[in-house]
């Protein structure tokens, strides 16, 4: 059997570095790594989250198309600094408020939040993963 791809990066688009890395460092709970070009990198268990200042190349950031998904082991820490940011989710998913730690019908225990430059991102609690 050949091997299936897989995937180690997924870029997201912002027009402030320093704002972007602050935002996910507190977000995530961990501080990343700067790297040349505008580009800060978060390990995110293998796949790495590249978040890069598109602006600097006098391009406008564009928002992912749909939201990146994310495994966690303390879904209540990180809805607690998602709503610290000011990022929850303000629209409903299925019916329920996206913003709040819910048990989507397909039994993942979830939330989504926005970052600042319309990101969509979930939060999975590990262990109800739908895969």
């Amino acid at each position: 059997m050949p091997a299936v791809p897989k995937i180690f990066r997924i870029t997201v688009e912002v027009d402030d570095i320093e704002r972007a890395a602050e935002f996910y460092a507190r977000l995530l709970d961990t501080p990343g790594q700067r790297h040349p070009g505008s580009r800060h990198y978060f390990d995110c268990g293998g796949v790495i989250l590249h978040v890069q200042d598109v602006s600097r190349g006098g391009l406008s950031p564009h928002p992912n198309a749909k939201s990146l998904y994310f495994a966690v082991d303390d879904i209540e820490a990180v809805h607690a600094r998602a709503d610290a940011l000011g990022a929850l989710a303000p629209y409903k998913v299925h019916d329920a408020p996206g913003g709040d730690i819910v048990t989507r019908p397909w039994q993942e225990r979830s939330f989504y939040a926005v970052d600042p430059w319309e990101n969509d991102l979930c939060f999975v609690e590990d262990g109800t993963l739908y895969t």
